[in-house]
């Protein structure tokens, strides 16, 4: 059986390494009863509560509904509140609950030990250069998508959940 001559190129090394990644970051979220993407939801939540729906799938770079799935299905574990704010519903803003700034907390430990399981053995100097190429890598793509690297459109996290 022929090799795969994409085998030997950086995007491919780059792919495989980023749904390892993920995969991982899937498995130790799974542990705190999260999906990948709820976790987003937390992290914002807890920098500043309060947000729109609106707000939330901008920051997120998701399509409103996908917003609002994730959103209900962190209120459905008691970890959000939604609320309106005027009186015709139109505007509706998330809050954490106790529990949910208890488990925002221990997202922050779950990406720590993911970012130290992931360069476990560089040195400080090679976690740099790496970051670095990273960035450079990420504005050159970004540059053809005719998007600043901040914008740049990602897939809906949300999408990965049960239904």
């Amino acid at each position: 059986m022929a090799k795969n001559p994409y085998a030997k190129t950086i995007g491919y090394e780059l792919m495989h390494v980023a749904r390892l990644h993920r995969a991982r970051a899937a498995q130790l979220l799974a542990e705190l009863g999260l999906f990948p993407g709820q976790e987003q939801v937390l992290n914002l939540l807890a920098a500043e509560d309060g947000r729109t729906m609106g707000d939330l799938a901008a920051e997120l770079r998701v399509r409103p509904p996908t917003a609002s799935k994730t959103v209900a299905r962190l209120a459905a574990q008691g970890l959000v509140e939604r609320r309106t704010t005027n009186g015709d519903g139109r505007v509706v803003r998330v809050d954490l609950t106790a529990e949910g700034r208890l488990r925002a907390a221990a997202v922050d430990a779950v990406w720590a030990r993911l970012e130290t399981e992931a360069v476990e053995g560089f040195d400080g100097k090679e976690r740099k250069r790496l970051k670095k190429l990273l960035r450079k890598m990420g504005k050159n793509v970004a540059g053809r998508l005719g998007a600043p690297v901040d914008e740049t459109p990602v897939e809906d996290a949300a999408d990965d959940e049960p239904e």
